[in-house]
Formats: C-alpha cells, structure tokens, sequence
C-alpha cells in the first residue's frame, strides 16, 4: 500500500466514479479533458492491482430489509477464518477486523425486517461475545468527502446523475436477486456479462438495472482505501446522546469532513459513526476538541479499524 501513489488524474477519475459508478468513460473523458483511451487504462490499472472497484450497494430502505450491527470480540487466533466466513455470506455488506484483531463488527441485511441472524452463524470460537443492535435511520446523504473533493463545481454538475425518485419500499424480483449480487462484485460489468451471469436477456438486464437507479433502490460506491489518500485511521463511535440532543448531534457530525457515516442505532448507544482522520494525533483532536464539546455527548466508544474484509462484496 505505501507504494502506491494517486496523481492527480487518478483522484478526478476516482470522483467521476464516485459521482455515477456507471458512467461511460467516454463521457468522464470529455469532463476530465482527456481521451477515452487514458480513462479506461487509468481504471484498468486501479482494478487490476486491486486499488479501486466500483460495486453496486442496494438501499435497505427502499428494499424493506433490516440492517443489523452485530459486534463480535473473538479470541484472536479464530478472528481471520470467522472474518472470511462472515465475507462470504450474501446478507452481509460490511465486515471489518478492529481493535488490532480481536473484534468483528459486520452488518447484516435482513429482509422482512427480521432479526438478525445470530443463530445462523454456526459454531463460534470458545469465548465470543456477541452484541446486535440494528441500525435505524443514517444520518448522512453523501459519502466521506476526503475522497470526493478532486473536481470542481461544473464538472460536478456535468457528471451527477439525475435525482432519485420516490420513498416507498420496492420488491425485488427474481431478476434483482440475480443481478444485485452480481452488481456488488462488479459495478462496472457490461450488459452482455451481468445478461449471461443472470440468466437474462441483455435488454431486460438493461431495463431493470436503469428501474433501479432511478427508484434509489441501487447506488454506485468505489472501494479504496482511505490510506491512498492520506488518511491512516479509521475509527468506530458509538455515542450516548441525550435524547433531545441526538438528532442535533447526528446532523452537526454529519456535516463533518471526518465523517463517513453517521446513524441512529438501537442499544445502550443511540448513535453510531465512522470516522477518517489522517493520523492518531488528528484523531485525538477530533475526539477531544470537536465531539467533546458537542452539547448531549454524554458517554463515548472508541474503537479501530485494523483491517476490512468486505465492503459491499467479498474480496475478489
């Protein structure tokens, strides 16, 4: 990782990506002033060394599925083989290794707002304690900022996507179930590969995959790490926040250019974030000085990342 280094063309493509993980390189190329050629083999290489993926990541809520936070402090010699098992189970979307590999916090999508399915989990390391409370209502709109912040206004502009439209939950059909997945490993798969992948024709893959852009029911995330752009911790927060207080204190962290999620939760905790800062001494800044004087901070859980081992889909 500390070989890698991102210029400045690699950082506008990446927020061109982030902005509409679809988009035609041909279009991002007239944006960015370059040719299609150098857009493509600038994404090829970050894909092929593994630096940046886009993947496709389906809204719980518009989905009608739960979204469980589900905390496991595991003896360290089991955590590596739980981690990867945790990775490979489809209803999970995010698997991390923290506090120097003795936690796993993972979130689990349940559908039909079930519970979360601890009993599923099989036989755990002698000595794992497990906590789950479910996440309620995220309190940010837009993604961690330190990795969207290389184009300008106009180019912006010319590369958002239209606004989604509605609010009411959408089922799935037996084509979503094929494609959603298909979408998170590869959110840049062409029409003819997710066709042959899902068992249908390219025109309804073509279809129903617009459908769900536009229902808000599909998003396009790129996958990188933090680290690639001068951010070396990350950080999981659990805060106690005077019930009047809480939803002030989730949109002022919102706001924050730390921040890179921000959500009600149910449990002793009522609010749970993740934030990036560029080292632990930025960290200890942003603790200290910035949520220490938030007004109804009663109570405050820390806890680092070490490692991720699924983002929206397995490592390839």
């Amino acid at each position: 990782m500390d070989s890698v280094t991102l210029d400045a063309l690699d950082l506008r493509l990446l927020h061109a990506l982030q902005l509409d993980g679809r988009a035609a390189f041909s279009r991002i190329a007239d944006v960015l002033d370059v040719s299609d050629r150098t857009v493509a083999r600038r994404f090829g290489r970050l894909r092929t060394t593994g630096i940046a993926r886009v993947a496709g990541v389906t809204d719980s809520h518009r989905t009608g599925h739960a979204e469980w936070l589900v905390r496991l402090r595991v003896p360290p010699p089991g955590i590596v083989p739980l981690a990867r098992a945790l990775a490979r189970r489809p209803d999970t979307a995010w698997v991390t290794v923290a506090s120097s590999g003795t936690e796993i916090i993972c979130v689990f999508h349940v559908a039909e707002e079930g519970p979360a399915p601890l009993g599923a989990l099989g036989r755990l390391p002698q000595g794992t304690q497990i906590d789950a409370q479910r996440l309620l209502r995220p309190a940010m709109d837009h993604r961690w900022t330190g990795r969207t912040s290389a184009l300008t206004e106009e180019q912006i502009a010319a590369l958002r996507p239209a606004p989604t439209a509605g609010s009411a939950p959408v089922p799935l059909t037996g084509l979503d179930r094929r494609l959603l997945p298909a979408l998170a490993a590869d959110g840049r798969a062409a029409y003819p590969d997710l066709a042959r992948q899902v068992g249908w024709s390219e025109s309804a893959v073509r279809r129903r995959l617009d459908e769900l852009r536009r229902s808000g029911v599909l998003r396009f995330d790129v996958e990188i790490d933090s680290r690639l752009f001068g951010f070396s911790v990350q950080c999981l927060l659990w805060l106690t926040v005077t019930p009047a207080r809480t939803a002030g204190v989730a949109r002022a962290l919102a706001c924050d250019p730390e921040a890179a999620f921000v959500g009600s939760t149910t449990g002793p905790h009522n609010l749970f974030a993740i934030a990036v800062c560029r080292d632990a001494d930025a960290l200890h800044t942003y603790l200290t000085d910035r949520i220490g004087s938030l007004d109804g901070v009663d109570r405050m859980e820390t806890v680092l990342i070490t490692s991720y081992t699924k983002r929206t889909a397995p490592a390839p």
